[in-house]
């Protein structure tokens, strides 16, 4: 079957120390999760899947940001999610490859305004394993987007990290009603 691995929102505003709305970044230090998506990007380019690699952020001036969200409506105030600026680079230890592709997304869902699925057609794919942060908001919003799409949908829950360890599992319990769980040691199990 064919399979793409998907990453989201390795970005150093959302999960690096110095992030401008790092919340996440403690969960994601402790939980390893960049180390164990390495990990995931190695095991998926030996098995010839490609790796999606999904960045949150809007465009100079902010014209695309929902300025009434609740969850994006400030990020002008703080200068976050700028995808001119040095906020939404990858995290500095995630291993970005030439031919990853790379898509900025401007909600949570890397479905929505993105060419996300058309690329994945395109290639073939019939199953996605996603990992990111946050496992409440991005994870669950592209696992449920891919789902509709009728894509099959593999969490490996291990990459990814929520603000706390409550959220991340509660998450994952949701998820395990439309998405197989496993964790990246396990990827090997899908091939």
């Amino acid at each position: 079957m064919r399979t793409a691995l998907i990453g989201l929102d390795y970005i150093v505003d959302i999960m690096h120390p110095d992030g401008k709305i790092a919340r996440c970044a403690p969960q994601a230090a402790e939980r390893e999760v960049v180390a164990r998506f390495n990990a995931a990007k190695e095991f998926a380019r030996a098995a010839g899947w490609p790796t999606v690699l999904v960045k949150v952020g809007f465009e100079a001036g902010y014209r695309d940001q929902p300025k009434h969200s609740p969850l994006f409506g400030r990020a002008h105030e703080f200068g976050a999610l700028d995808l001119t600026g040095p906020g939404t680079a990858f995290h500095p230890d995630l291993h970005v490859d030439a031919d990853d592709i790379v898509i900025a997304k401007p909600r949570v869902s890397a479905f929505y305004g993105t060419r996300l699925d058309q690329t994945l057609s395109a290639s073939g794919i019939e199953r996605v394993v996603v990992c990111g942060v946050s496992t409440v908001w991005a994870v669950q919003a592209t696992a449920r987007d891919a789902h509709d799409r009728d894509y099959r949908v593999v969490v490996a829950e291990d990459a990814c990290a929520a603000l706390t360890a409550e959220e991340h599992d509660a998450s994952v319990r949701m998820l395990s009603q439309i998405a197989e769980i496993t964790t990246t040691d396990a990827l090997s199990d899908l091939a």
